[in-house]
């Protein structure tokens, strides 16, 4: 059986949403979760649930958790028993098969960092989001691992993406753009001119520069930039989203005839709502480290939490690691 290791502390829903969702993965996948945070707390959140094969459920003591303001790195350093960092060794020893945590972004790229080090080939990390487009699920990435990078590494993302949107939407060639401020090869800063080359005379399928009008549109299958510029992308997403859906709903309410009309359009609406939801998705993948990880939305919802942990479990079952580190040595990018 494939078991995930989840840091029942991480995020602001922690543990109640997150081991619910934890919980009905394992209900109605073939995988069991290692719960890992304050035991008594978390047998307690378990008795109210019902309907979990108790094989299917284990508990690792972790007494500390690393709150979202404090630094990563001192952090780690400071509570050798944080929640992230006990899930990330069980997965090094392996006493579990992938790591998943809605908890600090930061702490949880390094933990899994220093738990598992680097893919043979990488010299980056790289967090792979799923997002929605006219066509179907694209992948972009960074979106915040690696804040700077330079065009050796981008190349390394686009080999990773590429991998992962084969594995997670079984496409045999995924068109792969570079994010910019222009489609012509030499709009851009110098960091994505001189990636478009490396891309350009390399083996992935690279259909050139992306703007970011064009990121949804569902012309490239996985578009590529650091880190920076990706959370910020993902961000302002999530945000015009969130504003889009308040807009419509302040409109469809605002008369009786526009009420009739919220009515009649609430299917739409609500293929609309799974279509653009991040909890669809569960979490983004951190490519790169040689462990299976996911790294959920800090509000993670107890739905998020489990296609997170299902996420976990197809990677770790359809063995990602090992086809990214086929495909890395295959491209033999030179280090930077």
């Amino acid at each position: 059986m494939i078991w995930i290791a989840v840091d029942a502390m991480g995020g602001d829903t922690a543990p109640g949403l997150v081991v619910d969702g934890a919980l009905a993965a394992a209900r109605h996948l073939d995988l069991g979760v290692v719960l890992v945070g304050p035991v008594s707390r978390l047998q307690a959140q378990v008795e109210r649930s019902s309907g979990v094969d108790p094989d299917r459920i284990r508990f690792v003591e972790a007494g500390a958790v690393i709150d979202m303001a404090e630094s990563p790195a001192a952090a780690l350093r400071r509570k050798p028993n944080a929640s992230i960092k006990i899930a990330a060794e069980l997965v090094a020893r392996g006493e579990a098969d992938a790591l998943f945590s809605a908890g600090h972004t930061g702490a949880s790229v390094m933990a899994a960092h220093g738990a598992f080090g680097m893919i043979a080939g990488v010299d980056r990390p790289a967090l792979a989001a799923t997002i929605p487009t006219r066509e179907r699920p694209a992948v972009l990435l960074d979106v915040g691992a690696s804040v700077e990078c330079r065009p050796a590494h981008l190349l390394q993302f686009a080999v990773m993406g590429s991998v992962y949107a084969r594995v997670a939407f079984g496409l045999d060639r995924p068109r792969i753009g570079l994010l910019s401020i222009g489609e012509e090869e030499t709009k851009g800063n110098e960091l994505t001119r001189e990636a478009h080359q490396l891309l350009k005379g390399s083996a992935v399928n690279f259909i050139g520069n992306v703007e970011a009008r064009d990121v949804y549109s569902g012309g490239a299958d996985v578009i590529v930039c650091d880190g920076f510029t990706g959370n910020v992308a993902l961000k302002i997403s999530e945000g015009l989203v969130e504003t889009v859906e308040g807009l419509l709903r302040e409109e469809l309410s605002s008369t009786i005839t526009m009420r009739v009309g919220s009515l009649l359009t609430q299917r739409a609406m609500r293929h609309f709502k799974r279509r653009v939801d991040y909890s669809e998705y569960g979490g983004a993948p951190l490519l790169g480290v040689a462990g299976v990880t996911i790294v959920g939305h800090g509000r993670s919802s107890a739905k998020a939490v489990r296609n997170a942990v299902a996420m976990a479990w197809r990677f770790a079952s359809g063995q990602l690691i090992q086809r990214v580190e086929r495909d890395i040595a295959a491209a033999a990018i030179p280090h930077q």
